[in-house]
């Protein structure tokens, strides 16, 4: 990748550079954060984010750039920081990522762009996340979001829908409107945001900080239009062919959830993570009854599963009051997806781990209500497809715990709206759409990208799926013009 070479304001020596230790993120106290929505981490001051900038040792190759799914100028606005010009940090930033705010707190940086910081090699790599996190959020306290450095380009007269306001329809959003095409974002829930606003709990990602960043989308000429279901309000070929979009982009994320197809999963108290999430995060139900959102609370919870979801889920079970909020994981904690961070900080609230344990029963009452589970204890056997050890059920281990609610949060699958409406766009045997690595379907004009083609994972990975669409969604807007020129 060619690139311009920064400025360096790093005067620091560079031994003193070593020296300096990973500046540690302030935090919420565990005992007092495990019973408010308030974000848990604070954010570095500007004397912390100086200090961790100043770690980084201006690497000739800068392998941190090949770890970023959207490929931020990472040395770059490094550089800015240590000359403490932060807007100009958040500007370099936007370049290639409308939302600085939201990939600082949750993205995993430990395993991208930290994960290959050549600081890492011998000591902790740079707190690349944590730095953008803040310039971002000085940015939006401090000036337009660093929307005020965007240039209006000409007006092109092609209109562009997206479908899905989540990350990858954002990520397009951004970089379709800088070309100059009147863009539009369809949106099926009553909030922008998709999984950003209805799966990430208010104490790891405030709404305040998504708001403003579609604000700052909207600033620049992005249409939002909510309560709108593909499929239902309107099809894909009336929006080309009635509101006369010149292309689509399908960002629909993967929000149907999974069960375990086992007994009782259909007990009163028994919750897809989707829906316990979306009632706690989007319909404010941890707010009951200032919000009119009902959300049973617990006195003995389970979330199933090891990943980001669950731990969001569990977390927030704890924070609507369960006396013991726990994790059952069929395989042992280093199996486990979830970002370690997201482990850490529910141990530190609380959270019971039950590794090695699988539900095959959920138990109720006379009432429908679910009072306990059926559980067998695991081993792990040979590896799977996955590359992890296959958990397998250990002989007479079989146990009942009592339960009063329970989530299951095992993965999602994509909405099949799109394949029942629009037959002419290609799924495979999942239900995802299939697109090449540009995000072209089989229908013309039509691209995807984001979740409902990779399956589940994370916001940057959307994002830079999105941005991949977006480079060739502006190169067949420009040939179309051009063929009735």
């Amino acid at each position: 990748m060619i690139r311009e070479q920064p400025i360096s304001f790093n005067t620091v020596p560079m031994k003193e550079r070593l020296t300096i230790q990973r500046q540690s993120m302030p935090e919420q106290d565990p005992n007092i954060r495990n019973g408010n929505f308030l974000e848990v981490n604070l954010g570095l001051t500007p004397a912390q984010a100086v200090l961790e900038a100043q770690r980084c040792i201006e690497c000739k190759k800068p392998t941190c750039m090949d770890g970023c799914p959207v490929n931020i100028k990472i040395p770059d606005f490094i550089q800015l920081i240590c000359n403490q010009d932060f807007i100009g940090a958040a500007q370099k930033i936007k370049e290639d990522n409308s939302l600085p705010a939201i990939c600082g707190r949750v993205c995993p940086q430990e395993s991208q762009c930290e994960e290959v910081c050549v600081m890492g090699r011998r000591f902790e790599p740079v707190a690349i996340g944590r730095l953008e996190r803040f310039v971002a959020d000085y940015a939006m306290n401090n000036s337009n979001g660093a929307a005020d450095s965007f240039q209006k380009p000409e007006p092109s007269s092609q209109k562009v829908a997206i479908v899905g306001s989540g990350p990858a329809g954002l990520a397009v959003a951004s970089d379709l409107a800088k070309e100059g095409h009147a863009v539009t974002i369809f949106e099926a829930l009553h909030e922008f945001g998709g999984v950003l606003v209805y799966g990430i709990p208010e104490f790891r990602l405030p709404k305040a900080i998504l708001r403003k960043e579609v604000a700052t989308l909207e600033a620049v000429g992005v249409k939002f239009v909510k309560n709108f279901i593909v499929g239902r309000t309107m099809t894909i070929q009336e929006l080309m062919h009635e509101e006369g979009f010149d292309a689509v982009f399908l960002g629909l994320g993967a929000g149907l959830p999974r069960f375990m197809n086992i007994p009782g999963e259909n007990l009163n108290g028994v919750y897809s993570a989707n829906e316990f999430l979306t009632r706690s995060n989007l319909m404010r139900g941890y707010d009951f009854p200032e919000w009119d959102t009902p959300l049973y609370r617990a006195k003995h919870a389970i979330i199933v599963g090891g990943g980001n979801t669950a731990m969001d889920a569990v977390r927030t079970a704890k924070r609507l009051g369960a006396e013991e909020a726990s994790i059952v994981y069929r395989r042992s904690e280093e199996e486990m997806p979830a970002r370690n961070e997201e482990i850490h900080h529910a141990k530190e609230e609380g959270v019971k781990f039950m590794n090695l344990v699988n539900p095959i029963e959920f138990i109720g009452d006379d009432q429908g209500s679910v009072v306990a589970a059926r559980c067998l204890r695991m081993e792990l056997g040979e590896p799977d497809e996955s590359g992890r050890r296959r958990p397998v059920p250990m002989q007479d281990s079989e146990f009942i715990m009592d339960v009063d609610m329970v989530v299951i949060a095992v993965g999602n699958g994509s909405n099949p709206l799109i394949s029942q409406t629009t037959p002419e766009i290609e799924t495979n045997k999942w239900g995802n759409i299939v697109a090449d690595e540009d995000g072209r379907t089989s229908m013309e004009g039509v691209f995807a990208g984001g979740d409902i083609v990779s399956g589940g994972a994370t916001v940057i990975l959307a994002m830079g799926a999105g941005r991949k669409a977006a480079i060739a969604m502006n190169q067949y807007l420009k040939a179309k013009v051009g063929s009735f020129a």
